[in-house]
């Protein structure tokens, strides 16, 4: 954005703000390493993505991202020289945080791809804090199971530790696994991480600063924060209105697809009719989904490094860059 075209408040705001052609400029000559194949794959339920949202906000953000991870490579080899030090190379870590429905999920796929291409940092993992989920066992007993996505459902005393090893260099890390299907973790299974040149981390709360506590108990507070093992965060934004329907689209996708699977947790929904299906999924977004984005993600939105604003069909029209 020309110094000419900002306003009083994008002078003060800590943010530079960029229309999408602005953005899209700022590809330069990033190479497209995605096919149209590969896209689909990538993208999930009722989050179209096109090859030409690719190339106007992920090609230029994988290029900065690129820029990012080297100069960091660089100043790690520095204090390393300084320091004497020998020890294994860090993972760079990327937060990626939004609301249910929003296409955090296909946002984290799609960097994952770019920024595996580049030569300096071709290992790229992804991580989603589904994994550190409390067992539904350990929700029903507490009371939480419609609380499941606010920040007491989740084991974050785990994720911490699980960024802090990440972070000290081990040469292997496991996390566990999270089942959309039985809407659990799944017992005895564990993703393996092994020292990628970057690893995404991706959940609803994860720019979370404090937790709240539950109804009736002490508040705990910690003065270590999942975000503060973040190199870089980026926030998938869109109007309150858009997510709903996000969220009814996909319910009723899934009231035709998983859902009709015998061992799916929702199974009871899937003998729905459409109209059952949107005033389920109405009520479900309203008591839980909406009450959990005003307060405890909205809230975190500030603190991202890039703020992803969407619009209609998913398509991203403004985007924030945190000033330095």
């Amino acid at each position: 954005m020309t110094e000419s075209a900002k306003s009083p408040s994008d002078m003060y705001s800590p943010y530079t703000t960029f229309t999408r052609e602005e953005w899209s400029n700022l590809r330069e000559v990033t190479p497209l390493t995605l096919s149209e194949q590969d896209l689909k794959e990538l993208q999930g339920f009722n989050d179209k993505i096109s090859l030409a949202e690719v190339q106007d906000i992920y090609l230029p953000l994988s290029r900065l991202l690129n820029l990012y991870v080297e100069a960091r490579q660089k100043l790690y080899k520095a204090t390393q020289t300084f320091l004497n030090d020998h020890t294994a190379k860090v993972p760079y870590i990327i937060g990626i945080a939004g609301s249910v429905a929003v296409g955090k999920s296909t946002t984290a796929r799609v960097l994952q791809a770019l920024l595996s291409h580049w030569p300096n940092h071709p290992k790229v993992d992804l991580v989603t804090t589904d994994g550190f989920l409390y067992p539904n066992r350990i929700l029903e007993e507490r009371g939480l199971m419609k609380r499941k996505g606010f920040p007491e459902s989740y084991n974050t005393r785990k994720l911490i530790s699980f960024l802090a090893d990440i972070k000290s260099g081990l040469f292997e890390v496991s996390c566990p696994m999270y089942s959309h299907l039985v809407y659990d973790i799944l017992p005895n299974q564990l993703q393996v991480i092994q020292q990628p040149d970057i690893l995404i981390i991706e959940g609803i709360n994860v720019l979370q600063g404090s937790s709240k506590s539950s109804p009736g108990k002490r508040k705990v507070t910690s003065e270590v924060y999942v975000s503060d093992f973040f190199d870089f965060s980026i926030y998938v934004d869109a109007k309150e209105a858009e997510i709903e329907d996000w969220y009814i689209e996909r319910f009723k996708m899934l009231r035709n697809t998983s859902f009709s699977d015998p061992n799916s947790y929702f199974h009871r929904y899937s003998d729905l009719s459409d109209t059952e299906a949107v005033e389920t999924a109405n009520n479900i977004w309203r008591e839980i989904n909406l009450l959990n984005l005003r307060e405890n993600i909205q809230p975190t939105r500030g603190r991202a490094n890039l703020i992803l604003t969407k619009s209609t069909g998913h398509a991203v029209n403004k985007i924030k860059l945190r000033k330095l």
